[in-house]
């Protein structure tokens, strides 16, 4: 009578098969967690490049607005462009660009540093006196200095003489032997504009020294025959008031 097969071998053989089938299942978890992981790569991959076509369709769609916005923008400008005005140191040069105001001179006094000069206090108009220094200590007598009418160029740059600060000048007819201040027309008053027919230009805020405005207007500066001063033939006019004298120098240089 033949035995059944030993108990022990079948027990090994369902040991191997079940090592087996326990190194199958491993395999397939492990497969399964990559399969997992790399559909979780191809997704967030996806989504990736759903938001990235959004942000550029976004941009675009600024860069659009953008752009209209500044075509609108131009085109406004366009339409209120003005031309620009000459700088008005590039203007021409003429008599206009001077500052030429009456002036009352309220007090003179000798320069305290120098024997030529005089130093005066003097109404142009504006909310206090200007500091004005002059080199007419030879010529005028100090006693004629106070209290009188004269004409004053305002927008020279202010300078220093011997300490003291310039803030105008006076104008004068002038020749190597003598020099007269001009006399503004009667019934004017401190800060009256001195005007000229036929050049109607508004004077410069500041004369640039480096531009020789002054140096360029002086030479046509003269009084006529009979003492009025003028420029290229029109006259120191104070508007509906007069014109402006010397006291007795004709045909002569103004400074």
């Amino acid at each position: 009578m033949s035995s059944g097969p030993n108990p022990l071998v079948r027990l090994e053989q369902r040991a191997a098969e079940a090592d087996q089938i326990i190194e199958y299942l491993k395999q397939q978890v492990q497969l399964l967690k990559e399969k997992t992981v790399a559909q979780a790569s191809v997704r967030e991959e996806k989504r990736l490049m759903v938001e990235n076509a959004r942000l550029k369709r976004d941009i675009e769609a600024l860069k659009t607005q953008l752009l209209e916005k500044e075509r609108l923008r131009g085109g406004g400008e366009k339409q209120e462009k003005k031309p620009a005005p000459a700088p008005q140191e590039d203007a021409t040069v003429d008599v206009s660009r001077l500052d030429m105001r009456v002036g009352r001179i309220v007090r003179a006094e000798k320069h305290p540093d120098a024997d030529s000069l005089y130093v005066e206090q003097v109404d142009v108009g504006e909310a206090a006196p200007r500091t004005v220094v002059s080199g007419l200590v030879k010529h005028i007598p100090l006693e004629q200095m106070q209290n009188r009418m004269a004409v004053l160029l305002c927008n020279l740059k202010p300078a220093k003489m011997r300490g003291v600060v310039s803030q105008a000048m006076v104008m004068c007819a002038s020749s190597p032997d003598k020099v007269e201040i001009l006399d503004p027309p009667s019934g004017s008053a401190p800060g009256d504009r001195v005007i000229f027919q036929g050049f109607p230009g508004e004077p410069d805020k500041e004369l640039n020294p480096k531009k020789k405005v002054w140096e360029q207007v002086q030479p046509d500066l003269r009084t006529d025959g009979q003492c009025v001063a003028t420029y290229k033939g029109a006259a120191f006019e104070i508007a509906d008031k007069g014109v402006c004298k010397a006291q007795t120098m004709s045909n002569s240089g103004i400074k």
